[in-house]
């Protein structure tokens, strides 16, 4: 007779966890925006001016990324284009690499740039916990500058080896960071980390921040899936003065002492976690960072991503372009 298995422990609607350990992410919220949560094939052929592709970066540890290439017209065949390493977010425990939500805005960002983004497929916890993502970021960086000297990947052929970005989405911000400070100890050359953008980065304290008491709650962050997916995500015994979750914290090394390349932080507003978020750019400006900040104006935690929201609210229109331009501006300019 086989057992049922029962649900020890779950984020509505996104993740549930079994007593056999097993985990179901299956999406069992509102029906009509799964199709953001949905996976989208690779296309090599260009699709609104962007084709996309899936490679196995080390086949050891089976990493693997996606490639977003953006269509030259016949004037740019001979320009060299900037690349994009993108860490998506999930809080640690959720989303791919290759979800609706990311296929919309990085297409759109590798098509407007241009530049070719790579997203990597990022382990995610409670099976592999932090700092495996982080492992995983780091190991996708190595592989680009193993490329720089190779030339192997076709799809990287056009590619600026001098001006590699890195950018992620709420904790794939924290990766941002993370994956920049490593990268800071290595000679990675001729890769060259030109800058690092970090969106909406989970940057919490154990006690409640007030934003966190006073912002509302979004579709892409409530107090429930900050606190749950930290609980599954942080090593064992750790609370979020963690490095990796508050790197401006007592836990972290010092940022006085990393080498960081110049950075973009994007905040919004509206963020339950804006407030630590701050925490962290006065912390970066007071180590003498080069740090610029953008801010969304009236927006919450990951608005840009929310398609339905940015095809039928035209505030949310208006900051997801500024966002994308800021960005670009970013890149344009390092």
């Amino acid at each position: 007779m086989v057992r049922d298995k029962k649900v020890v422990d779950e984020v509505s609607g996104w993740l549930r966890i079994y007593d056999d350990g097993s985990v179901d992410r299956t999406w069992t919220g509102p029906p009509e925006v799964k199709f953001m949560a949905e996976p989208v094939t690779p296309h090599d052929k260009f699709i609104d001016g962007v084709a996309t592709r899936d490679v196995v970066a080390d086949p050891n540890a089976g990493l693997r990324v996606r490639i977003y290439l953006p269509e030259k017209t016949p004037d740019e065949e001979n320009t060299k284009l900037p690349i994009i390493l993108h860490f998506h977010g999930g809080g640690f425990c959720i989303s791919e690499a290759n979800w609706f939500m990311y296929y919309t805005v990085y297409t759109r960002l590798a098509r407007e740039a241009p530049a070719i983004i790579v997203s990597v497929y990022l382990r995610r916890a409670p099976e592999h916990r932090i700092p495996a993502a982080a492992d995983d970021g780091h190991s996708a960086l190595l592989w680009l500058s193993s490329q720089a000297k190779s030339r192997s990947e076709p799809w990287l052929a056009g590619a600026d080896f001098n001006r590699v970005f890195l950018i992620g989405d709420s904790s794939g911000a924290n990766l941002v960071h993370e994956v920049a400070a490593r990268a800071g100890k290595e000679d990675l050359s001729p890769l060259r980390l030109a800058g690092a953008i970090p969106v909406h980065p989970g940057f919490v304290r154990p006690e409640r921040s007030q934003s966190e008491l006073e912002q509302p709650e979004s579709p892409f962050l409530t107090l429930e899936m900050v606190d749950k997916f930290l609980g599954f995500a942080l090593p064992v015994g750790s609370t979020k003065e963690h490095p990796m979750t508050c790197p401006m914290g007592p836990a972290a090394p010092l940022l006085e002492c990393l080498k960081l390349p110049p950075v973009l932080l994007c905040i919004a507003e509206k963020d339950l976690i804006r407030d630590t978020e701050m925490e962290y750019y006065e912390a970066m400006k007071k180590a003498n960072k080069d740090i610029e900040l953008h801010l969304s104006p009236g927006m919450g935690h990951s608005f840009y991503l929310n398609k339905i929201a940015v095809d039928m609210d035209p505030d949310t229109a208006a900051q997801t372009g500024g966002f994308i331009s800021r960005v670009i501006e970013f890149i344009k300019t390092h």
